[in-house]
């Protein structure tokens, strides 16, 4: 009995063990406490001893660097053009040049003329400027580029909604607003100026939520890091009257959500000038597919890949500097992946090399639709001989641009993108025997002759660009317009500086 009681004891060893990892934890929480504790200090100070007062919507950026040095000299590196991966980077390249067939697929419309990857945030205005997309009429049926044009490039625009109203901003040319559209993306696009907590400043994103019977204001702080951004890097549309912006989330944020809402209202963006096909131009729903993805499923948020924290000192702050999150793996993906960083970019690029592969091959398909449509309307083919093939070139270019115009959607949701690049390439070979049937009937049954597109040069002749003319154009229109623009800009105080 007694040898049954001595057995039982705990031995002195245990005893001492738990002590010890007791005071570990306490140890550490008592740490963790401190931390949250000194946070919470520097936050208070940083507000507390702000050295300039900025209320209402500051749209100038500068005039925060005074309060937020840290937060403010990582947003300026957003002008760095530097850092290059296998795809893109943050310098433009020319994409047209690359893949001459997106020339045939915008035919009729301005994006034919000139389409670039984006810089960062800073030369977000000096780059719709410069485009020749805009400061001269799309077409001569559409008129000069709507003010809606201006919406995510500048916290002045919600400084003008706010002073203008919402729908007389839009209802405006994009010429009207260019003296006062001139300060790039920056601090009151995502902060309230008084508290510096995240706010929503485009009301097409409410809107957007409400017309999924959502309440934005409802959303958690981690969401807000996400929302931020999806107040502009999502799919829109403006309407005919009035050109306000709409996001077509009625049926859900989906890819066929949108074009269901879409085909309801009759929408489209443009007739391609070769099929006569009635075509939707998808924006950047760089958001929308993020949400299908692995990442947006786990809880992570747009920030904490692009905008990682950093530790200087006894401060932790986000940085500003809004790239792409290859650029510093070890203080994005190493946060949460324990892979080397050569593994983790090739994960990357084994993805994109993956998606890329159908999407050239959806571009070469639907390029090859439009033309083969054109040469049948030549032929004498009739609207109701050509209806179902130009609703398979309609629904083909909707979900290949659908999937391209989304940055990063490659990486963000793989295997959504190749789903809807999948479905892209399908219409695309349907389209096609829907137009050899027709051709059938009108007595043609040999290959279609296609014209040599092989250059962004010779698409854009096919197509009838004079591109000549379009840079002149734009040349004078730089040389004589923007520099007023600025100036009274200046003269109005609405630029902390020229730089």
């Amino acid at each position: 009995m007694n040898r049954k009681r001595n057995n039982n004891r705990m031995k002195p060893w245990v005893g001492w063990l738990l002590f010890f990892v007791t005071m570990g934890v306490v140890f550490l929480l008592g740490m963790l406490a401190a931390s949250v504790t000194q946070r919470r200090a520097e936050i208070a100070s940083v507000m507390n001893n702000k050295k300039v007062e900025i209320t209402g919507i500051e749209s100038r950026n500068e005039l925060f660097a005074v309060n937020y040095p840290r937060e403010y000299e990582t947003w300026a590196k957003t002008a760095d053009t530097t850092f290059q991966s296998e795809f893109n980077g943050s310098s433009v390249r020319d994409v047209l040049e690359q893949r001459p067939e997106m020339v045939i697929l915008w035919a009729g419309y301005a994006f034919s003329k000139d389409y670039g990857t984006p810089r960062g945030h800073m030369h977000a205005v000096e780059d719709v400027r410069h485009t020749l997309r805009t400061g001269a009429p799309m077409t001569p049926e559409e008129g000069p580029q709507p003010a809606t044009c201006w919406t995510c490039k500048s916290p002045d625009v919600p400084r003008l909604m706010d002073s203008v109203g919402i729908a007389e901003f839009y209802n405006k040319t994009w010429a009207h607003w260019g003296q006062e559209i001139v300060n790039p993306i920056g601090c009151a696009d995502c902060h309230d100026a008084a508290t510096m907590d995240l706010k929503v400043s485009r009301p097409g994103l409410i809107e957007g939520y409400e017309a999924m019977g959502l309440n934005i204001r409802e959303a958690t702080h981690q969401e807000m890091r996400s929302l931020a951004c999806a107040q502009c890097h999502v799919e829109y549309y403006f309407t005919p009257e009035g050109k306000y912006l709409i996001f077509p989330w009625h049926n859900g944020i989906t890819m066929e959500g949108a074009e269901q809402y879409y085909d309801s209202i009759r929408f489209t963006d443009y007739t391609h000038a070769l099929s006569k096909a009635p075509i939707l131009k998808a924006q950047h729903p760089d958001y929308e597919i993020f949400k299908t993805g692995i990442h947006a499923q786990r809880g992570v948020s747009c920030a904490d890949c692009h905008m990682p924290y950093i530790s200087e000192g006894g401060i932790k702050y986000s940085s500003h500097h809004v790239r792409s999150p290859l650029a510093s793996i070890n203080n994005t993906c190493q946060v949460c992946h324990r892979e080397t960083e050569e593994d983790l970019r090739n994960s990357v690029y084994e993805r994109q090399r993956s998606a890329n592969q159908i999407r050239n091959l959806a571009e070469q398909e639907l390029a090859t639709a439009h033309l083969e449509a054109q040469f049948a309307w030549e032929r004498g083919a009739t609207e109701t001989q050509m209806k179902e093939a130009l609703q398979l070139i309609r629904q083909s270019q909707w979900r290949w641009d659908y999937a391209v115009a989304s940055h990063g959607g490659a990486f963000h949701s793989p295997v959504e993108y190749q789903r809807i690049l999948s479905l892209s390439l399908d219409r695309a070979h349907k389209a096609r025997f829907e137009i050899s049937k027709v051709l059938a009937a009108l007595g043609f049954t040999g290959d279609v002759p296609l014209p040599d597109i092989s250059t962004k040069e010779k698409a854009q002749a096919y197509i009838g660009l004079d591109m000549q003319k379009e840079r002149a154009d734009k040349q004078n229109f730089l040389q004589t317009v923007v520099p007023r623009w600025l100036e009274t800009a200046k003269a109005n105080k609405r630029l902390a500086s020229l730089n």
